[in-house]
Formats: C-alpha cells, sequence, structure tokens
C-alpha cells in the first residue's frame, strides 16, 4: 500500500487541483459524494481548523450561536457533516456576504438539491465539487496531466498503440468487485462483504432517514438492490417500484434520496431533433462497482460465470472510472446515453462537449473488437455527420486501432495508461 500514497501517507485524487484552483478564488466550497470516499481527508490537507457537525458537543455549541462560533475558527475552516446543523448553510452565507477572501470555508457533506422548499441559502455563496470513490488511476498513481476526456474530444487521430503490459478480463472483474471506497482497498472477499454490508445497513437505516420520512427502510434496501440488478441499464419504474414493494411515488422519492447521497446516479436519454423515436428513461447506475457486485451477492466467480451480469459490472466500472474525469472536464461535457424505441440500436454512453461535438462510447466485455461490435456507432455517426467527432469502443484487450471512419477501439484501460 505504500505506493498508493504520497510521504504524508495521503493518496492523491482528481478533484485535488480542480479544489487547490477554486480555494485560490472563491470563499466557499463544498465537496460532495457518498459516505466515506475520502472528502473528509481530502479536506482536511487544506484546512487550519475544523468543525465537525456530526459531534453532539461541537453541534449543541455551534447550535446556540452559529455565526459567533464559526467566527472563532482559524480559516480555511472545514465544517464537517454541515446537513447535521443546517443552519451552518446559513451562518456560511453571512460570512461570505460579510466578508472578503478566498478559500475561507470547506464543507462536506450532502448538498440535498430537491429536499425542502425554502430554498438552498448555499446558492452563489458555496461552490460543490464532486468527488467520488478512487479510481484506478489514483490507486496506480498515474499521470493525471494524461487527460482521457481531452484526448477522446482531441482533434488529432488516436494511434495505434498496444498496453504492455495489459489487464485481463478477470483484472477488470477484480477492479470492479474491489469498488473504490478507500476502506475496501487491500480487503479480503469476506472483510470486504461485511465491510459493504455494514455500510448499505447504516445508510438505509440510518443516513437516508435523517435527510427524509422514509416509513419503509426495507423497501428502500430492496429498491437499491434492484438498482443493483439492473445497474447500466434503463429499468422503468413499473420493474424498479414492483421489484422493491414500494408505489410508484414512494420508489420516485427514495431514488432521489439515493441521488443526492451520490449511492445511485441516473444518466439522461439524449435527445437531439436529427434522430426521433428515442427511448427517454435514464440508464440507472450503482456509483460504486464493488457496492453493485455486494448488492447482487456477486464475486469474481459470480460474475465471470454470468453474461448478463459481467457486462452490466463492466460498464459500471468504466463509468466509474470516467465519470470524476468528465465531471472536472472544462469546458463542460455533458454524459447521455442513447437507445431508440425499436431497441434496434443503443449507445452505453454519449458525450457532449458545450460546441456540440458527440463522442459515443461502446463498453465490450471482450478482448476483441469487430466491424459489428462498431454497428451502433456507425449508424450514429452516419445520422450526425460532422458533429459526431469519434467512436470508441472500449474493450477488455490490449490494442488501440481503428475500426472505421471516426470510430475506434480502445483499451479500457486507456483511461488511466
Amino acid at each position: 500500500m505504500d505506493r498508493l500514497v504520497d510521504e504524508s501517507g495521503y493518496v492523491p485524487r482528481h478533484v485535488d487541483r480542480a479544489l487547490d484552483r477554486l480555494l485560490e478564488e472563491l470563499p466557499a466550497v463544498m465537496l460532495t459524494g457518498p459516505r466515506g470516499c475520502g472528502k473528509t481527508t481530502t479536506a482536511l490537507r487544506r484546512a487550519r481548523s475544523v468543525l465537525r457537525l456530526d459531534l453532539p458537543g461541537q453541534a449543541a455549541a455551534f447550535r446556540g450561536s452559529p455565526d459567533a462560533v464559526l467566527a472563532t475558527f482559524p480559516t480555511p475552516v472545514l465544517i464537517d457533516e454541515w446537513q447535521s446543523e443546517p443552519a451552518s448553510m446559513g451562518a456560511v452565507k453571512r460570512a461570505v456576504d460579510g466578508g472578503r477572501g478566498a478559500g475561507r470555508f470547506l464543507l462536506t457533506g450532502s448538498v440535498r438539491a430537491r429536499l425542502g422548499s425554502a430554498g438552498w441559502p448555499g446558492t452563489g455563496r458555496v461552490v460543490p465539487l464532486s468527488m467520488y470513490g478512487l479510481t484506478v488511476a489514483e490507486l496506480e498513481r498515474r499521470d493525471q496531466d494524461d487527460d482521457v476526456v481531452g484526448r477522446l474530444f482531441g482533434e488529432g487521430e488516436l494511434s495505434t498503440t498496444r498496453l504492455d503490459p495489459a489487464p485481463t478480463l478477470v483484472d477488470y472483474v477484480d477492479h470492479a468487485v474491489r469498488g473504490g471506497f478507500p476502506d475496501t482497498v487491500g480487503l479480503g472477499d469476506f472483510a470486504r462483504s461485511h465491510w459493504y454490508e455494514g455500510y448499505i445497513d447504516q445508510l438505509t437505516r440510518h443516513d437516508v432517514p435523517e435527510l427524509a420520512d422514509v416509513r419503509n427502510t426495507s423497501g428502500l434496501a430492496r429498491l437499491l438492490r434492484a438498482v443493483a440488478l439492473n445497474t447500466a441499464g434503463p429499468p422503468d419504474m413499473s420493474t424498479l417500484a414492483g421489484a422493491a414493494g414500494l408505489d410508484h411515488r414512494t420508489a420516485r422519492t427514495y431514488l432521489d434520496l439515493l441521488e443526492d447521497l451520490r449511492i445511485i446516479e441516473r444518466t439522461p436519454a439524449w435527445a437531439s431533433n436529427r434522430l426521433s423515436r428515442l427511448v427517454k428513461l435514464p440508464k440507472h447506475f450503482i456509483v460504486d462497482p464493488g457496492m453493485a457486485a455486494h448488492l447482487t451477492g456477486d464475486d469474481r466467480t459470480g460474475v465471470l460465470r454470468n453474461g448478463d451480469r459481467l457486462g452490466r459490472l463492466v460498464e459500471t466500472f468504466v463509468v466509474a472510472q470516467l465519470r470524476p474525469l468528465l465531471r472536472l472536464a472544462s469546458p463542460a461535457v455533458g454524459t447521455f446515453h442513447l437507445r431508440d424505441a425499436n431497441q434496434t440500436h443503443e449507445v452505453d454512453l454519449v458525450l457532449e462537449s458545450a460546441s456540440g461535438q458527440i463522442v459515443a462510447i461502446e463498453i465490450k466485455a471482450a478482448d476483441a473488437v469487430t466491424a459489428r461490435d462498431a454497428r451502433h456507432l456507425v449508424w450514429l455517426r452516419d445520422r450526425l455527420g460532422p458533429a459526431f467527432h469519434r467512436g470508441v469502443v472500449m474493450h477488455t484487450g490490449a490494442t488501440t486501432y481503428p475500426v472505421g471512419d471516426r470510430i475506434w477501439a480502445m483499451p479500457i484501460a486507456a483511461i488511466w495508461s
């Protein structure tokens, strides 16, 4: 494990540079992400003082006079688990409005973007920055200047190259099953399974109910498992609600809560006036692939024996590697999926730049790519014309090579290698 950390024991994260740049110009930044992904560890490296609002003693003192207490802390001050005392956001707002200077406040916790109707006082004062679980690039200390998103949207052609050594399919499954939570890295199957079980129990019995009135925690747990069984797919609400034993309205509310906590993510369907009859349902992902595997009861052997589970888990893993890079892309890149109503054509990821250029990605749990594997990308290219910048079939083999005009095969590991 020593090779994963710097001299202080810290694993450098994708968000580090972005966070430092924001703190140079903005008074308050909030790190958001699933519990246990490393937000507090990353924020602590930049804080002179810490206010832990999940500790009853500190929360009680703060609750009595939030503005006065906050003013006593040297800046930058980390306000950890701010949502435990929602009044903290108002205190930060007033401090930002009443003072000057960048890099004064760091917050960690849930954005709670859809909760409540009174409005969010942090708007315009506290800038959120998304953080996720560890990627392979972070774990292997890969050069973070090598930006795969920039390569995919770059003007130059990709080049035929071969990774040596290259991960095998089994290696990719091992990466996926391990997950990206710092506490699971290095654990064996038995310990990791129990860690995930405890995390999910805490999530469904405590974390989500703390944010909203959840009367059916068992139904919430069943819903989470239903999403895991359908990860990387666009299930309709009837499928998810029926599997969880919930009515549609309750299921939709619970999904919103799980998304607020960054446990699931819904990737919207792409729409274009150049194409008609496209499915409008979002794709559902469990954000952490290790959690997805645990929820479906899969280990390496189980995944490799089931083609459907293998494809879903590999896609969930690939999206987990790309997600933090896409969130940090500048200019912004939109992330979508595409499926036509006849289910004749489907593209796993449609990335759209701010200028409207499209990079389309298919993900295959196979070590070679043929023209047939790229047929959906060819279909999309021929309909979009110049707006189609590049198509990529990501695979588990070792070589990047062309398979058609503006369409390439690329190893999944090229994301970080």
